[in-house]
C-alpha cells in the first residue's frame, strides 16, 4: 500500500500546531492511541501490582501486555527478557553496577567513541572496580568506527564490549553484528544502545546474538521510559542491587521500586500504533483482526521497512539540500550510495553562526532542531566541535513530510544568506 503521511500525520495531535517537528532524536511526538492508553491507565487500573482486587488486577494484566510487546519490537525468545526502568541512561548505570561485581583488576571494557555518553559513562565507572578501559576510535571523514581495529581491541582480557546501533550526533548505522562476532571469540559479553536506531530500523536481538541491548520508547512514539532487554542466562547470572523484599527473579529484581506504569501502558500502545501500520502496509492484510499481538512481529517489520523507505527519500532530499548551501558543513556519512549505513539525522554547522543561534532563529519560525552536543560529548570534543558550542541536528521520522523538508532547507538558506551579507 502507499505510504500515506497525511493519514499517519492526522493521528498526532501536536502536529496540528504547524510546527515542524525536527527534533526526532530528542523525542518523538505521540499518537492519540498513546494518550488514550495513558489516561485510560488512570481511569481503570490506576493501582499497584498484585493485589487482589479489581484495577490491581487490570494494572499487571497491562504491564505484561507492554513486556510482551516490547518482547515482540525487538524479537526477544521472551517477554521475562524485558527490563522496564526510568530510561536508558538509569538502566545502564544499574546494569553497569551490577556487572561491576563481576570483574577483577584488569578486566577490560571495550567502548567506542562515536556514542551518547549513557554508553560511555556508566562503564567509565566500573575503573573504581580495577576495569581498563579500551576504545573503539573515529574516523572523522565520516564518524564512522574504525572496525579495522577490532582485532587489536578485543582481546582475551576483554569482559564487556559496549557500542551503540546508531550514533545520535551523526545517524551512523555501525555493524555491530561485526563488532558482536568478535565479542564472542573471546567470550566477551555485549551490550547494544539501540536509542537512536529504534525509530529508524528493525531490531532483532536473536539474530544479532547480543547479550544486553537497551532504547527509549519516546524516541519511537511512545512515553518518557526505558527499557532494557537482557538474555535470560546473562540477567540470572547478575545480582542486581535492590531493596530485600523485592522478588529475587528476573526481570522484578531489576526493576527497583515502583514502576511508571501508566507510562507503560502508553508503551505498549506506541508498539501496537506501529504494529497497525505494518498491518495496514501488508498485502495480507487482514480485516478484522482484533488486536496485534497474533502477528505483531510481522506488522512491525513491515512497518519499519515502509518507515526506513519513507525516512531515506526524505532524507535524500534533505542532505542534497543542505549540501547546496553555502557555508553548510555536514558530518557524518553523505554518499547517497551508503544510506543503508546511517538513519535520517543531519548533524551540522553554517559558518559564521553558533548552533545556538541557528537553532533558535530555525525555532523561531516553527522549526523544531536542536542544537550542543546531545550527549555525544566524546565524539564532539574529538572532532573540535564541543567548544564551538556543538552542531545542529535535525532528524526525520515517520510523520515527516517533503513540504516541511522544503521548509527547513528555505530557512537554513535565508540564514546562510543573511550571514553572507553580514
Amino acid at each position: 500500500m502507499e505510504y500515506l503521511v497525511d493519514q499517519i500525520r492526522s493521528q498526532f495531535p501536536a502536529l496540528a500546531s504547524g510546527a515542524i517537528f525536527f527534533d526526532g532524536p530528542g523525542g518523538t511526538q505521540v499518537p492519540q492511541a498513546v494518550i488514550d492508553a495513558v489516561s485510560g491507565y488512570y481511569r481503570k487500573a490506576n493501582a499497584n501490582e498484585h493485589g487482589f482486587f479489581p484495577s490491581a488486577r487490570r494494572s499487571d494484566a497491562i504491564i505484561a501486555a507492554s513486556r510482551l510487546a516490547v518482547a515482540d519490537f525487538i524479537n526477544a525468545a521472551s517477554a521475562d527478557e524485558i527490563v522496564f526502568g526510568a530510561n536508558m541512561t538509569t538502566l545502564t548505570l544499574q546494569l553497569a553496577r551490577a556487572l561491576g561485581r563481576t570483574l577483577k583488576a584488569g578486566d577490560e571494557i571495550v567502548v567506542s567513541r562515536l556514542d551518547h555518553d549513557a554508553n560511555i559513562a556508566p562503564w567509565l565507572h566500573l575503573q573504581e572496580n580495577g576495569a581498563v578501559i579500551r576504545w573503539l576510535e573515529i574516523d572523522p571523514a565520516d564518524c564512522t568506527l574504525r572496525l579495522g581495529d577490532l582485532g587489536r581491541i578485543i582481546g582475551h582480557r576483554t569482559k564487556l564490549v559496549a557500542v551503540g546501533c546508531a550514533s545520535n550526533a551523526f545517524g551512523t548505522i555501525t555493524d555491530v553484528a561485526k563488532i558482536i562476532a568478535a565479542a564472542q571469540r573471546v567470550g566477551a559479553l555485549t551490550f547494544l544502545d539501540a536509542v537512536h536506531f529504534a525509530p529508524h530500523r528493525p531490531i532483532d536481538v536473536q539474530a544479532l546474538g547480543c547479550d544486553f541491548l537497551a532504547c527509549s520508547p519516546y524516541k519511537f512514539y511512545g512515553p518518557h521510559s526505558g527499557v532494557l532487554y537482557g538474555k535470560k542466562e546473562a540477567l540470572e547470572r547478575l545480582q542486581p542491587y535492590k531493596v530485600r523484599p523485592a522478588s529475587d527473579s528476573i526481570p522484578d529484581c531489576f526493576e527497583t521500586g515502583t514502576k511508571n506504569h501508566e507510562g507503560l501502558a502508553g508503551v505498549g500502545a506506541a508498539i501496537d500504533f506501529l504494529a497497525a501500520l505494518g498491518r495496514d502496509f501488508s498485502a495480507n492484510y487482514a480485516k478484522g483482526l482484533e488486536g496485534y499481538a497474533p502477528g505483531r512481529r510481522r506488522w512491525l517489520k513491515q512497518a519499519m521497512a515502509a518507515v526506513t523507505d519513507h525516512e531515506t527519500r526524505l532524507f535524500s532530499s534533505l542532505l542534497e539540500g543542505l549540501l547546496a548551501i553555502p557555508g553548510v558543513r555536514i558530518y557524518g556519512i553523505t554518499d547517497p550510495g551508503r544510506f543503508n549505513e546511517r538513519t535520517p539525522t543531519a548533524c551540522f554547522t553554517l559558518a559564521g553562526l553558533t548552533p545556538a543561534h541557528v537553532a533558535k532563529k530555525m525555532g523561531e519560525q516553527g522549526i523544531c532542531v536542536w542544537d550542543g552536543n546531545y550527549y555525544a560529548w566524546e565524539p564532539m570534543k574529538y572532532l573540535g566541535l564541543e567548544e564551538k558550542g556543538g552542531a545542529v541536528r535535525a532528524g526525520l521520522c515517520l510523520y515527516n513530510t517533503d513540504r516541511e523538508v522544503d521548509c527547513f532547507l528555505e530557512s537554513v538558506k535565508k540564514l546562510s544568506a543573511v550571514n553572507q551579507l553580514a
